[in-house]
This record gives C-alpha cells, sequence and structure tokens, in this order.
C-alpha cells in the first residue's frame, strides 16, 4: 500500500472517532436549496424534507412514476455502508438531489441521492461512559441552510448542510442523569424542537424549543406537571420529579391553528401501583403553541400506565367525515392497541372514536369520553405476575404508519397475537441506571399463533379494516410508505426483506433481500425525472430484543438476524 493511502485511511479513521469533525473525503454541496417554511408547508413532490414527508405526518409521496404495474421491476440502483451497526431508524432526508442520512452513535452522510457517492461526513464523538437502551438516530431536520441532529448524548447539533462543518452545539440535558434523544427534531418557522427520551431511567419527560440561528433555548414545556400546575393533582408525592413522559418520536403540526402534536410515552416505573393516580400527561398526545410552548389541549389514551404503552407517535392529520360531518381528524394507531380517532378544533382535542386493531385484553372496552375501562386481571401490578396482551411493545410500537388519500386507508405495522407475562417488583431509583420497576428478567413473551406481524389496512373512517397481510415466524417491526402508485413499501421482518404491496388489495407485488433486517423509514424521491425508493437496513435495538425472546417461545426463531447499516436505493428498470 502506498504511503499517500495509508495517509488517507489513517485520516478517515481518525475522522470517524473524531469530535464534531468531517471526514478526509469531504466535499461541499453545490447549489443548496434553502429550507424555508413555505417549503415545509408545501414540499416539492420530488423531495422528502420532513420526518414523514409533510407536516401532517402522512408518510406519503405524491410520485407514482412506479406504481403497481411496473413495481416488479424495481432494482437496486445503489447501495452505501454507513460503517456502524445497531438500529438504522431514519428516512433519508433529500433535497434537490442531496441525501442526508442520519445512522447510530451520531452520524450523519451527505451523499449524491442520484449516485451514492459521499460528499461529506460528520461524526459527534459521543462520552465513552454513556449508556442507553435506545443507540439510535430518527433523523436530521433541516432549516436553511443547515441540518439539526439530536444526540444521544443530550446535545442538539446544527450542521453546515453545504460543507458537514458544525455550526453550534447546546447541551439540552444531562446524559449521566439519563437523559438522551433520539427524535428527528421538528423545525416550525426557525423554531428547532426536540423532546427528551429516557423514561426507563425515570427522567421528567419535556419538549423544548432552540433558536435554528443561535441554539438558544427559547421555551421547555415539561410533560409531567409540577404541583399547583394544571394536571399535577393526578400524581401523588414527589412520583412527578421521576415519572416519565417521554417524547421518543418527532411531532406533527397544523399551520392552521399553529399547533405541534407530540406524543407523551409511558409513567415511570411500569407498574401503576408505584405511582397511583392517572399520571397527566404520560401516554397522551399534547398540543402546544410552537410560539411559545403553551399547552391548549391533550388527550390520555389510557390512564395510569403499568404495560409500557408508550403513546409517542404523533397523530397523523386526516382531513376526515364522522356522521356526515366533515371534521379534522387526529388519528393513532396506538401501542395499547387500539385505533384513535380524535377531533381538533379551536377548543382543544376531543374523543371520537377507538376500536382494538389487535387482539386487546387490557381493556373491557371504552367510556363515552375514550377512557379505557381497565380490566384489573391484565393490570401489571408488584409482587404478581401478570399476562396481558398485547405485549409491552404493543400494537404498534415506533414504527410509523402512513395513510394514503387517494385510497383513503391508513397502513399500519401491526404485532398481533403478541402477549407477555411481567411481574412488577420494588426498585430504588440509583440516578442514571435503568428503572423499570419490574422483573424485567422473567418476563415472558406468549406469542398465541405462529404469525405476528401483520401489515394492516384500514378505513379510518368506518373503523373497518380492509385487507391484512400477515408475516409467519416474525414481527413486524418498520415503518410504512405510501405512494400515489398505490403501493405500500415496508422492511421490519426477521428475513432481511424489504417489500411492496398494492395498496387497495395487499397483494405482495415485489420483495428485495437486504443485508440486515429493516427497522428504517423508507422515503420516495426524484431526482432528473427518475423516481428511487430509499431504506435504510439496520436491524437492532427492540426488533432484536423481540427476536431474542420470540427464539425462546415455541415459534422458535432464529435470534441471528445479521447486523450493519446499509443505505438501499431503488428504481424501475428501463
Amino acid at each position: 500500500m502506498g504511503g499517500n493511502k495509508r495517509i488517507f485511511l489513517a485520516t478517515v479513521a481518525a475522522a470517524l472517532l473524531g469530535a464534531g469533525t468531517v471526514a478526509a473525503t469531504a466535499g461541499e454541496v453545490d447549489n443548496y436549496s434553502p429550507v424555508t417554511q413555505q417549503r415545509l408547508e408545501n414540499p416539492e413532490p420530488g423531495n422528502w424534507l420532513l420526518y414523514r414527508r409533510t407536516y401532517d405526518g402522512h408518510g406519503f409521496s405524491p410520485l407514482k412514476q412506479i406504481n403497481v404495474d411496473n413495481v416488479k421491476s424495481l432494482e437496486p440502483v445503489w447501495t452505501f455502508s454507513t460503517g456502524v451497526g445497531e438500529g438504522h431508524e431514519a428516512p433519508p432526508m433529500v433535497n434537490n438531489g442531496i441525501m442526508y442520512v442520519a445512522t447510530p452513535y451520531g452520524q450523519v452522510l451527505a451523499l449524491n441521492a442520484k449516485t451514492g457517492d459521499l460528499i461529506w461526513r460528520y461524526k459527534h464523538k459521543l462520552p465513552e461512559d454513556l449508556f442507553q437502551l435506545h443507540p439510535t438516530s430518527r433523523g436530521v431536520a433541516m432549516w436553511g441552510d443547515k441540518l439539526f441532529l439530536a444526540a444521544t448524548d443530550d446535545h442538539l447539533i446544527a450542521i453546515d448542510a453545504k460543507t458537514g462543518k458544525e455550526v453550534w452545539n447546546t447541551k439540552v440535558q444531562d446524559y449521566q442523569k439519563g437523559q438522551y434523544m433520539t427524535l428527528e427534531p421538528l423545525v416550525v418557522n426557525g423554531k428547532v424542537m426536540v423532546g427528551g427520551s429516557g423514561g426507563e431511567f425515570g427522567v421528567r419527560g419535556y419538549v423544548a424549543a432552540f433558536d435554528a440561528d443561535s441554539g438558544k433555548e427559547l421555551w421547555r414545556t415539561y410533560t409531567i406537571p409540577a404541583p399547583g400546575e394544571p394536571g399535577s393533582n393526578t400524581w401523588q408525592g414527589d412520583a412527578w420529579k421521576t415519572g416519565g413522559g417521554s417524547v421518543w418520536i418527532t411531532g406533527t403540526y397544523d399551520p392552521k391553528r399553529n399547533i405541534a402534536y407530540w406524543g407523551v410515552g409511558n409513567a415511570a416505573p411500569w407498574p401503576g401501583d408505584q405511582h397511583p393516580g392517572d399520571n397527566l400527561f404520560t401516554s397522551s398526545v399534547i398540543a402546544l403553541n410552537p410560539d411559545t410552548g403553551k399547552m391548549v389541549g391533550y388527550h390520555q389514551y389510557h390512564q395510569n400506565d403499568s404495560w409500557d404503552w408508550d403513546e409517542i407517535d404523533s397523530p397523523m392529520l386526516i382531513k376526515m367525515n364522522h356522521n356526515g360531518q366533515p371534521f379534522d381528524g387526529l388519528v393513532h394507531p396506538g401501542r395499547d392497541g387500539y385505533l384513535w380517532v380524535l377531533k381538533q378544533d379551536d377548543q382543544g382535542i376531543h374523543f371520537v372514536s377507538g376500536k382494538p386493531f389487535v387482539g386487546q385484553n387490557a381493556f373491557k372496552g371504552l367510556d363515552e369520553s375514550g377512557r379505557p375501562i381497565v380490566d384489573p386481571e391484565h393490570k401489571p401490578t408488584t409482587g404478581k405476575n401478570v399476562s396481558f396482551c398485547p405485549s409491552l411493545w404493543g400494537g404498534k410500537d415506533w414504527p410509523a404508519a402512513a395513510y394514503n388519500p387517494d385510497t383513503k386507508l391508513l397502513y399500519i405495522p401491526a404485532n398481533n397475537n403478541m402477549c407477555e407475562s411481567l411481574e412488577g417488583k420494588k426498585q430504588k431509583l440509583v440516578v442514571g441506571q435503568i428503572w423499570l420497576g419490574a422483573d424485567a428478567d422473567n418476563a415472558k413473551l406468549l406469542p398465541q399463533k405462529q404469525h405476528i406481524g401483520e401489515l394492516q389496512a384500514w378505513d379510518p373512517e368506518t373503523g373497518k379494516q380492509a385487507w391484512m397481510h400477515p408475516f409467519q415466524g416474525s414481527q413486524l417491526f418498520g415503518s410504512v410508505l405510501t405512494t400515489a402508485g398505490d403501493l405500500v413499501f415496508v422492511g421490519g421482518t426477521n428475513d432481511r426483506m424489504f417489500r411492496a404491496f398494492n395498496g387497495k388489495t395487499g397483494e405482495l407485488l415485489w420483495q428485495q433481500k437486504t443485508n440486515s433486517g429493516i427497522m428504517g423509514m423508507p422515503v420516495a424521491y426524484e431526482v432528473d425525472g427518475t423516481e428511487y425508493v430509499a431504506i435504510q437496513s439496520g436491524w437492532g435495538v427492540d426488533a432484536q430484543r423481540i427476536q431474542d425472546m420470540l427464539a425462546k417461545t415455541d415459534m422458535k426463531v432464529n435470534p441471528d438476524v445479521p447486523q450493519g447499516g446499509v443505505v438501499w436505493v431503488f428504481a424501475v428498470k428501463h
């Protein structure tokens, strides 16, 4: 090997380990298109500028060059190895031919979206003593000429989108106290909003906003009220200080009302008898004014959470009809296994309907206000082994559903037939250490059938299921993309497949085996008149934890799903 080549490789290796540095392969993006509020509210069809492409959270692409007639000719056109393992969950963001990919361990890649060539690589140096259960990233946000990364050491970082150089770095909370971040930030009018993860460490959740230019904190709203604040009467003693309520996933936004909607995680620790009361605003959707952080509405999906059913997915904003009347709907397929339909208006959030989309035995039903009627026989408590359905991973975990305004169907990556037994356990809270309040080592998955994963299609207006595709011997733990080509794309299974379905009928039309299992979020974009579909393949985190537990059941699945992150990009062969 020549001396210059050795120096080059050594420089790249050092860059991958360095703090906020750019690799020796760094270039610069030419003719970058600044991201404005107007573009975020009306994104060009060929770009993917927000977590779910649009503020309403639909996960829908209006592109239809790839469709039900030609998707069978879809093939890989380029791949790119990220160089790291663990769960790759972020959507590849695309802005006029430039792709930005966030990976686990604080890395951001800028790639030519047509060729896959690396333009620059950013790597945030993480502390050696950092530990969290979800060492991943769900994407970078865009505003102006900057990207925004919420790092797992609880720093919010602004990166120059053209050069990959760090612009500012703001400490949000203290990772040594169990605080960290995994979400893609949400930007509205130059305010970069993030939420804190770490409910399993006994933290107090929040949403906070920062100035895109300076990184200065503008406001912070806690998801658990302090004494004297609205909702504080739903907590006893000092439980509010360590009550959980994490915000793991990017919010949705209604420009008409200037409201951002955020999903809030479960109460901590897991057993409800260790934190008596309804525990607002855990397991809820909260509505915040992005200018001030003021809470202007909420709905709690279930009170006194005892199942680890984080309702962290923010609701989709869908225009609907109910009893012949049009309304602005908030639709949420919940971790508690219910498909929730809520109504948003200028007076707040109102319950419309809720029904199970998977087997559910913890609730006997809902009352007129949408409050669950809980069956105490299936509610975990301290000192008692209790079984419940669905499992703690829920009917649908963090992977996103998608809504197609053409088919008017909602596509849910569901996990059915997967129950669990769990015993609550009194544990002392040690700051910065796991605090579940349960004997997790003795927890058991209880599969009811030989299939768990289900891709489901629902009509949210009628509450009727249109079709369902089961996956034998596997969970379904990946986000969904739907397109104007009447297609539904999803990974999420332990056979490493990426699949395309007919959105109207559920027919499997195409599949491609990838390097690893796919947890990530598919996107569609266009460059020079060609439509592409992109996905990150990289198994890990909760998908692997489910895999390990299923291997101990009668299903006897192989726990060994290959690791390693690769960006895959597909187009139709001409």
